[in-house]
């Protein structure tokens, strides 16, 4: 299969974009070959410019929960369009669209909407360091919560994919707030937070990690989080920008039963635009300005398009429920037919295999897997007509927009490249 209009196209992105891509995930650095462009989407499938037709499994890195181009998501855009584009101003659906967030994610009683899952994260530190009047937060390593500077010590998605071990241009003094933890390890976190007492404003975790790959949380684990954050008077923040509206309407704290004090959202919430938002207890909340004296702003948060796709998306998602059965059971498919020697990870309808063959739990073990097989993989599913993520280290995932067939035709694609 050849590309000669994504390589032209590619040759003059170097020029004048950083790497070619504008962003490092997209970045085929890590299994060869130079990034595809992507002329369209429809349902669960994308068309490169070379006229090329894959099964999409990175649903624009998780958002396209419904695949590429849905009516409804499409309507919502015309009629937004037909009012307008950005106000600067409050408007009716930005209230309706926090309503549906309060209603359907347990822990959430009052929302900020922002534009990222970045500014999302960034500003529920910022929130609870100034509710907690402490500066220290724990990570986990391998979780990546957007590029806040403070946030990308030992992180995952492209920090872990380009090997990057200190990103410059994050001062020491800003790494000096954050302390990072191996994931799924209680004992870690019982121990910082004896070494650090009455020092932790919050713990901040993906609840299913997504950026090392899929890595869901041990039995126990995120319930012990809740315990320890409790007796030591710090916040917990389930960052659920990936995790929220897919694994289950109510998010990762839904399926798990955990109600964390602040949670981050993105990716499903905007239906395939821009946008995040976060949230938590009433208490902390209010906290926020112009409420409170917590100062955080956006003159295009909140807007109108991104706004009336993520209602459409959350609207048809709690009208048709029957949609996370489908994913589950597309997604068990997939996975049960994963390459011998691999180790699968899935929750809901995200999952990765990773090339390795023992159980991936944490970053460290994450590490493990064979990177260069993984390369392998991808560019033989790329030749078959299947599109992963051009990392080890990131989850694929499922769309309601997948049919029997797809899965059918990746499951003999896998086949034939493992």
């Amino acid at each position: 299969m050849t590309h000669p209009k994504s390589e032209e196209l590619f040759r003059r992105a170097v020029e004048i974009i950083p790497g070619g891509v504008n962003s490092p995930v997209r970045a085929f650095r890590s299994v060869g070959g130079n990034p595809l462009f992507i002329a369209r989407g429809q349902g669960s499938h994308i068309f490169d410019v070379d006229g090329h037709e894959y099964i999409d499994y990175v649903c624009s890195w998780g958002p396209l929960l419904l695949g590429h181009r849905h009516p409804a998501i499409l309507a919502a855009l015309e009629g937004a369009l037909a009012i307008g584009t950005s106000f600067g101003a409050p408007t009716a659906q930005e209230v309706e669209l926090a309503e549906a967030i309060c209603d359907a994610v347990p822990s959430v009683e009052m929302v900020r909407l922002v534009n990222s899952g970045t500014e999302a994260t960034m500003s529920a530190i910022r929130v609870a360091r100034g509710f907690t009047g402490r500066d220290l937060i724990v990570k986990f390593e391998g979780c990546y919560h957007g590029h806040v500077d403070s946030l990308l010590v030992k992180a995952g998605s492209g920090v872990a994919t380009l090997g990057i071990a200190d990103t410059q241009g994050v001062p020491k003094s800003f790494c000096d707030t954050t302390i990072a933890l191996p994931f799924n390890s209680v004992d870690a976190v019982e121990q910082s937070f004896g070494a650090h007492a009455g020092a932790i404003a919050a713990v901040i975790v993906e609840p299913v990690a997504g950026n090392m790959g899929c890595v869901p949380p041990l039995p126990g684990y995120l319930e012990a989080l809740r315990e320890i954050t409790l007796r030591h008077g710090a916040l917990l923040i389930f960052d659920e920008v990936m995790t929220g509206f897919r694994v289950a309407f109510g998010g990762a704290q839904q399926r798990f039963g955990i109600r964390p004090d602040l949670t981050t959202l993105g990716k499903v919430i905007g239906g395939g635009l821009p946008v995040g938002a976060y949230g938590g207890r009433r208490d902390i909340m209010s906290k926020v300005a112009p409420a409170g004296p917590i100062y955080q702003a956006g003159t295009l948060s909140g807007n109108p398009l991104a706004v009336a796709a993520g209602l459409a998306m959350l609207r048809y998602l709690k009208a048709h429920s029957e949609v996370y059965g489908v994913l589950e059971r597309h997604a068990a498919a997939l996975c049960a037919a994963a390459p011998p020697g691999v180790t699968v990870n899935r929750v809901g309808s995200m999952f990765t295999f990773f090339f390795t063959d023992g159980p991936v739990n944490d970053y460290e073990s994450a590490k493990r897997s064979d990177t260069a097989k993984f390369g392998r993989f991808f560019r033989a599913m790329l030749d078959r007509g299947v599109y992963l993520a051009p990392s080890q280290f990131e989850a694929a995932f499922v769309s309601a927009a997948h049919t029997d067939e797809d899965i059918r035709k990746t499951i003999a694609a896998a086949g034939e490249a493992g």
